[in-house]
């Protein structure tokens, strides 16, 4: 008979390798196999870990390379969603509820990935979502994300909160990017923004709708407290300190600021928005048919399918189920994109079939960024590139614009 120390020698073994594996973000067998912590514990301890990004089989596979290289604070704030990570779970989880219908003999020997946003157009549906702070994964922050999202035509979306400026993630780039806003409760400092992203040649403000309270991050305030760093420097100055170190913020008044969520947004934000830019305007946050139609009611350009990745709210729904419903309710009149979850190519077919015109992705490209600076991240794309043109030509398909409802199905 096995002793206890051998089985609890196994159970750590096997979660090691649930961890590192896609079985963590399918159908919810690890979420029923390990709590939180074990998972955490398991991915501090993975063995096997690729030593370069050329070695990735997926996109799982630079995770816990940026767990073991990222202090444990900043992977806990890239890993966490809030409260009992229902929404962060249920993300993933959608994705076994559905299926593809392939379809056979096809001439798919080329096909073509582009899609066309407001007149631009990308080689790619893959979008680079809006992720803040991203020099606290690797030194060279966005501008290793923005020349990893220029070396395979991906648009890339700017975090108000980014530790690169959005002239500098432009010029990283190589071409204009989109800028995501968080307003703030004060309407001359989202001005202010606004009005900078449209000077150095933003053609779309993405104006971010579903953070307006504190969250409560366990997974990450159990890491923190692992963390072994004097982080008050950062940290400790209250909102305002902690803004003036982001380079959107130069030059801002801040006095008065106590918040930095926009609790007292409403729909006629939207309209004084669009009487103050020429910029096209997209709403991200949209998760019902009731707010869509009202996005195309207020005069927005377009809608972005968001939970935040799971940490703005902990509702239990994901995106993908929400999807549908906000393409039937914009009906045409917008493009509609999605973000939160998505990890495989077959993922982003999917979307596409259920009516999406792009697919962002976030963590992702983090993994990336945090295990192996731009060169994961332009890895980590690369998968996924690969993996949706191999996924489409299982499909049949040869662009976007064949991908149709037919395509899917919910399994029973």
């Amino acid at each position: 008979m096995a002793s206890m120390n051998e089985n609890s020698t196994s159970r750590r073994l096997f979660l090691k390798f649930l961890a590192a594996s896609p079985l963590l973000a399918y159908a919810g067998v690890a979420a029923q196999a390990a709590d939180r912590p074990s998972i955490l514990e398991a991915l501090e301890g993975a063995a096997d870990l690729i030593t370069s990004p050329g070695e990735a089989i997926n996109v799982f596979d630079f995770e816990p390379v940026a767990r073991k290289s990222m202090s444990p604070a900043h992977f806990g704030y890239l890993a966490s969603g809030i409260d009992s990570e229902v929404t962060l779970r249920a993300n993933r989880e959608a994705f076994s509820r559905y299926y593809l219908r392939p379809r056979r003999l096809y001439d798919v020997s080329r096909v073509d990935t582009s899609i066309e946003l407001f007149g631009v157009k990308y080689a790619t549906p893959i979008i680079l979502a809006p992720t803040g702070g991203n020099k606290a994964f690797h030194p060279e922050g966005e501008v290793a994300v923005a020349k990893g999202a220029r070396k395979g035509g991906h648009l890339l979306i700017l975090a108000t909160p980014a530790t690169t400026s959005v002239e500098e993630a432009t010029a990283a780039r190589g071409a204009p990017i989109w800028f995501q806003l968080y307003a703030t409760p004060s309407w001359p400092i989202a001005h202010t923004l606004v009005k900078r992203a449209e000077s150095a040649g933003c053609p779309v403000v993405v104006v971010t709708v579903d953070r307006l309270a504190g969250r409560n991050q366990e997974t990450f305030e159990r890491l923190r407290r692992r963390d072994p760093r004097d982080c008050t420097t950062c940290h400790s100055p209250g909102i305002q300190g902690q803004l003036r170190r982001r380079p959107m913020f130069d030059g801002i008044d801040l006095s008065g600021l106590t918040s930095f969520q926009s609790a007292n947004m409403t729909w006629d934000f939207i309209q004084r928005l669009r009487a103050a830019t020429t910029m096209k305007i997209v709403i991200k946050g949209i998760l019902t048919e009731e707010d869509a139609a009202r996005c195309v009611e207020s005069g927005a350009d377009g809608v972005i399918v968001s939970s935040h990745g799971g940490r703005g709210e902990d509702s239990g729904r994901a995106t993908l189920d929400c999807l549908p419903e906000v393409v039937s309710a914009v009906g045409g009149r917008l493009p509609v994109l999605v973000d939160s979850g998505f990890r495989r190519g077959t993922d982003i077919v999917m979307a596409l079939a259920m009516g999406a015109q792009g697919v962002c992705i976030g963590r992702p490209y983090l993994w990336g960024l945090g295990a192996f600076g731009q060169a994961g991240v332009e890895q980590v794309l690369q998968i996924l590139r690969t993996e949706l043109e191999v996924a489409m030509k299982q499909c049949g398909v040869r662009s976007r614009q064949e991908l149709t409802p037919a395509f899917v199905r919910r399994a029973l």
